[in-house]
């Protein structure tokens, strides 16, 4: 199993760093849809009893990342077609709405965040930045919305979705896109027009659920 081990032993915060950990791993792909949860191996990894573990668990239950099947105990999520097309209506949804409220409340500060996280994007080089910087890039803009629990809601969402977007934009055009898009977004939000952010923003949620379904339908 991948993931990255700490000696917690004599922590009161065991169950969060672990559930952090583990957390980082699936949402990052180093532990694959399907992967067993194994406690004692988990609890060996991090110095501590079985205890924390299971805590830990349940947390990622709660986000849809991990299910309990019978007869095998705690698994990885594995991401559905079906969930997948909820996930991304749901997005195209949600987001437009935020960035629109976003975009009058925008300061120099914010628009400069942006494009740092959008430069970062385009000359990143692993993949596994690719998926960190996106939801930066847009995190930066949504953050001036004063719509706290929609962006928690989105960013949980994401959760869900971000392995298998960082394998789409690996294996597909999608990272020359997403740049494409990310700037058309940038631009509006600098010119003030908060229609038209909207307006693109659901055009870039819609066109990566297009993509993933493409990966997924082949098997991707």
């Amino acid at each position: 199993m991948k993931f990255q081990s700490v000696d917690i032993g004599k922590s009161a915060s065991a169950a969060t760093i672990i559930f952090r950990s583990l957390r980082k791993s699936i949402i990052e792909g180093e532990l694959s849809d399907g992967a067993p949860l194994r406690q004692d191996e988990i609890a060996r990894a991090f110095n501590t009893s079985r205890i924390p573990v299971r805590e830990a668990i349940t947390m990622l239950e709660q986000q849809g990342l991990v299910k309990a099947i019978r007869y095998k105990g705690a698994v990885v999520a594995c991401l559905s077609m079906q969930e997948a097309d909820e996930i991304f209506d749901f997005r195209c949804l949600l987001e437009p709405e935020v960035i629109r409220a976003a975009v009058p409340k925008m300061t120099a500060e914010i628009l400069t965040n942006a494009r740092g996280f959008l430069e970062q994007f385009a000359a990143a080089q692993d993949p596994m930045d690719y998926g960190d910087l996106n939801r930066r890039f847009h995190s930066a803009l949504y953050g001036a919305s004063g719509l706290p629990y929609h962006i928690s809601v989105i960013e949980n969402s994401m959760d869900r979705i971000d392995r298998h977007l960082r394998a789409q934009l690996v294996m597909t055009d999608g990272i020359e896109r997403s740049n494409q898009e990310h700037l058309a977004i940038l631009k509006a939000c600098e010119s003030g027009d908060a229609e038209q952010a909207a307006k693109l923003t659901y055009a870039h949620i819609h066109d990566a659920k297009t993509s993933l379904q493409e990966k997924l339908r082949s098997g991707g």
